[in-house]
C-alpha cells in the first residue's frame, strides 16, 4: 500500500510534492556524509579520486541522457543539446575536478550556488520519477553543488571578492556564445529568446528583451550574496 501510495505522488513533478523535496533532503544528507568521511578517513590523493570519480558519475550521467535521447526520442537540436548552463557545467564538470585550477573555482562557485540554487527551487523537468530525465535533472544540479561544496569544506578553497567580477565576466563570454548559437540555429539556450515554460524567477522581470537586463542587472548583488559568507568567515580567522 505503501508503495502504491509513493508512485502515485511521484507522478507529477510540483514544487514542494515529494519527488520534489525528497531528492533534495536525501541529497544534503549525503553530502553532509560524504564531506564528514572524507575529512576523517581520506588523504589527500583519496579526496582528489573521490571527487572526480564522482564528477565523472555526473558528467556521464549527463551524456548517457542525451545519447539515449538522440538514438530513441525525438532528439532536437533546437532545444535539447547540453548548453544550457547547468547541463553544460555538469558535463565539464569532470575537468574541474581533474585540475583543481584556483580560477576555475573562481567562476564556478558563484555559477552553480547561483545558478542550480533558481532550477532546485523551481525544477523545469519534462518527464517525473522514475524517468531517465528525472534523474539526469537532479543528478545533475544536486551533484553540482555537492561537488563545489566538497572543494569548499574538504579542500578549503574560498573565493575571493575579485572571484565575484572574474565570474560575471565570464557570464558575459558565455552569454555571447548563446546568443550565437542561438541566432545559427534559431534555438533559445540560456532563455535569451524566451522565458522557460515552467515557473521560475524570471517570471518577475517582465517580458523579452525587459527581464535579460534585469537578470543582468542582479547577478553581481546576487553574487555577493554569495560571496558575503565566505568575507564573514574570513574576517573571523583573522581576528582569531
Amino acid at each position: 500500500m505503501f508503495v502504491k501510495s509513493l508512485s502515485i505522488a511521484l507522478n507529477a513533478v510540483t514544487i514542494g510534492s515529494l519527488q520534489h523535496v525528497l531528492p533534495i533532503l536525501l541529497t544534503v544528507v549525503l553530502t553532509v556524509v560524504f564531506i564528514r568521511y572524507s575529512n576523517k578517513h581520506f588523504n589527500a590523493s583519496q579526496k582528489q579520486k573521490a571527487i572526480h570519480y564522482f564528477a565523472c558519475f555526473v558528467s556521464l550521467t549527463v551524456i548517457s541522457f542525451h545519447v539515449y535521447r538522440m538514438g530513441f526520442d525525438n532528439y532536437n537540436f533546437k532545444t535539447d543539446l547540453p548548453l544550457y548552463l547547468c547541463s553544460l557545467m555538469a558535463l565539464l564538470i569532470p575537468l574541474f575536478t581533474y585540475f583543481r585550477k584556483y580560477w576555475m573555482f573562481e567562476i564556478l562557485v558563484f555559477w552553480i550556488i547561483g545558478g542550480t540554487l533558481q532550477a532546485i527551487i523551481t525544477p523545469d523537468i519534462t518527464q517525473g520519477f522514475p524517468s531517465f530525465d528525472y534523474f539526469r535533472y537532479w543528478v545533475a544540479h544536486l551533484g553540482l553543488l555537492t561537488i563545489i561544496f566538497y572543494f569548499i569544506f574538504v579542500f578549503k578553497m574560498k573565493p575571493k571578492l575579485k572571484s565575484v567580477f572574474k565570474s560575471f565576466l565570464a557570464l558575459q563570454v558565455y552569454v555571447v556564445l548563446m546568443v550565437a548559437v542561438n541566432y545559427l540555429l534559431d534555438a533559445n539556450y540560456f532563455y535569451l529568446n524566451e522565458k522557460p515554460k515552467s515557473a521560475s524567477l524570471l517570471d518577475y522581470f517582465g517580458e523579452w528583451p525587459y527581464y535579460i537586463l534585469v537578470g543582468q542587472l542582479i547577478i553581481i548583488p546576487l553574487f555577493l550574496i554569495i560571496y558575503l559568507p565566505f568575507n564573514m568567515s574570513a574576517k573571523r580567522s583573522e581576528i582569531t
